[in-house]
C-alpha cells in the first residue's frame, strides 16, 4: 500500500449523500452521483467575512473553521439529498410553511441555522451534561477532581464511541462511510503527486492523520485533560457552564494539532494521529471506482486554486 506523502495539502473534504464536497482555498466544490448515474458539479466561492481576518490567527482559527465546516457541512448534505428525495411530494408542516413565507429565499439559511442549534443542543446534552451528572454520581466515593475528570472522559467517550458504532450499522450510513473513504484516497493519492485516476486513487489509505473523525477523538482527549483542571462542582450545571466557557478553546487547540499532522509525517504525527485513524476504521470504509471518481471530480474543481504547502514544513 501506498504511504508517503510528499505533496501536503490545505484541502479538506467531507463525505455526502452519494456525494463528496472538497474545500480548497477559495472555492468549494460539491459532486453528486445523481440516481441515473450523472455526475453533477457545483462550485462555489468561499464568502470571506469580516472574521476572516481572524482566521489566522493561531487557536481562534480553530473555532472559526469548525463554525465555517459545520455550515457549510449542513448546507452541502442538503444539497445532496435534495437528488436522492423519493418525489412523494409529501406536504410541508406548519412551521415550515412559516418559515418559507417569511424569510423567502433566506428560508434555507434560516434551515440550517436551525439544524446548528439543535445539533449543538444535542451534543451539549450528552457530552457535557450528561458526563457531569454521571461524575456527580461520583463526589461521596471519590474525592479526587483529577480521577472524576477521567471517569466523565472515559462515560464521554464511551458514549462517542457507541453513537459511532450504532450509525455504522446503518445502510444509508455504510454508503456514506464508503464515501468518506473515497474523499481520503483521493487526497493521499494527490499528496503522493500521482495521476488523479481511480484506479491510482485505490491503492491508497482510507484512513487520514486530518480528518474530522480523528478532529473530534482529539477535542474528547484534551476536554478530558483540560477539564480535570477546573475542579469539580456540587453543582453539575456551574461545571457544564465553564465547560461551555472552555470548550472552544479546546476545540482551536484541537484544531491546531489536526492541521500539523496534516502537514508533517514524523513518528510525533504518527503517535498523535495513531488512535483517531485507527477510529476511522469504523467511520470509512472501502470505496469502488465509481465513489472514487466523484471524490476526484470534486478534488480537481478547487485544485486550480490550491496553494500546494510543502518544503515550507
Amino acid at each position: 500500500m501506498a504511504k508517503n506523502k510528499t505533496n501536503f495539502t490545505s484541502i479538506g473534504g467531507q463525505a455526502l449523500i452519494e456525494g463528496v464536497m472538497m474545500r480548497g482555498k477559495d472555492d468549494i466544490a460539491i459532486v453528486v452521483r445523481k440516481p441515473d448515474g450523472e455526475l453533477v458539479t457545483k462550485v462555489d466561492p468561499i464568502k470571506k467575512g469580516f472574521l476572516f481576518k481572524f482566521s489566522k490567527l493561531p487557536i481562534l482559527r480553530g473555532i472559526f473553521a469548525f463554525i465555517g465546516s459545520m455550515i457549510i457541512g449542513i448546507k452541502a448534505l442538503n444539497y445532496s439529498a435534495e437528488f436522492y428525495e423519493d418525489g412523494s411530494n409529501v406536504e410541508k408542516g406548519k412551521f415550515e410553511k412559516w418559515v418559507d413565507k417569511k424569510f423567502g429565499d433566506k428560508a434555507d439559511s434560516v434551515f440550517v441555522g436551525i439544524s446548528m442549534v439543535f445539533a449543538l443542543a444535542i451534543t451539549i446534552l450528552f457530552f457535557l451534561v450528561l458526563p457531569a451528572f454521571v461524575s456527580k454520581g461520583f463526589n461521596n466515593v471519590i474525592h479526587n477532581d483529577i480521577l472524576l475528570s477521567t471517569i466523565e472522559g472515559v462515560f464521554k467517550f464511551g458514549l462517542f464511541l457507541g453513537y459511532i458504532l450504532l450509525i455504522s450499522k446503518m445502510k444509508e450510513v455504510r454508503r456514506v462511510f464508503e464515501y468518506h473513504g473515497a474523499e481520503h484516497k483521493t487526497i493521499r493519492c494527490y499528496e503522493a503527486k500521482e495521476e488523479l485516476t481511480p484506479e491510482n486513487a485505490m491503492k491508497y489509505s482510507r484512513l487520514h492523520p486530518r480528518c474530522g473523525t480523528s478532529f473530534l477523538l482529539i477535542v474528547v482527549v484534551l476536554s478530558i485533560v483540560i477539564f480535570a483542571f477546573l475542579g469539580n462542582f456540587d453543582n453539575p450545571f456551574m461545571r457544564v457552564a465553564l465547560k461551555m466557557i472552555f470548550m472552544p478553546i479546546v476545540a482551536g487547540l484541537a484544531y491546531e494539532i489536526i492541521s500539523y499532522a496534516g502537514k508533517h509525517d514524523n513518528i510525533v504525527v504518527d503517535a498523535i494521529s495513531w488512535p483517531g485513524m485507527m477510529l476511522q476504521k469504523i467511520t470509512t470504509a472501502e470505496p469502488d471506482l465509481e465513489q472514487l471518481e466523484v471524490a476526484i471530480t470534486s478534488l480537481k474543481a478547487v485544485l486550480n486554486k490550491e496553494t500546494v504547502e510543502n518544503d515550507e514544513h
